[in-house]
């Protein structure tokens, strides 16, 4: 068996998720008072522009963040098991992995198809810090 690449993982963990586009994402900031937008990117991506209200957690970080008995998680992640949760990268790929492995957690995930490139594309409000 040839040995997986990274294109392999990211369509492995699409087969697996539901993938939101931008209009649908603004629509659900709209309508849920309960959603957690989760980016996965690294701190120095993220303050360069963020969807308002996201959550930064690295790709990384992301099981501890996720884990209400680890000593590294993230109180608000954790906790979130029953609200809807939206993660987003730069493209759309490291957060399918991240929206799996979030629904592995038994969390609600979707990811943002596109990730904020596409988002910024559509003209919807980026927070640059």
């Amino acid at each position: 068996m040839a040995p997986k690449t990274l294109e392999d993982f990211i369509r492995e963990a699409r087969a697996h998720i539901q993938e939101i586009h931008p209009d649908e994402l603004d629509e659900m900031i709209a309508d849920h008072d309960d959603l957690l937008i989760v980016d996965v990117r690294e701190p120095e991506e993220f303050h360069k522009g963020h969807i308002p209200g996201a959550l930064l957690v690295p790709r990384g970080t992301l099981e501890s963040a996720a884990d209400c008995g680890n000593k590294h998680r993230v109180e608000s992640l954790c906790s979130a098991r029953g609200r809807t949760i939206v993660v987003c990268c730069d493209t759309g790929a490291r957060s399918a992995l991240a929206a799996d492995t979030l629904n592995q957690m038994g969390f609600n995930s979707y990811n943002l198809a596109g990730g904020i490139v596409l988002w910024e594309a559509d003209d919807f409000p980026v927070i640059r810090d």
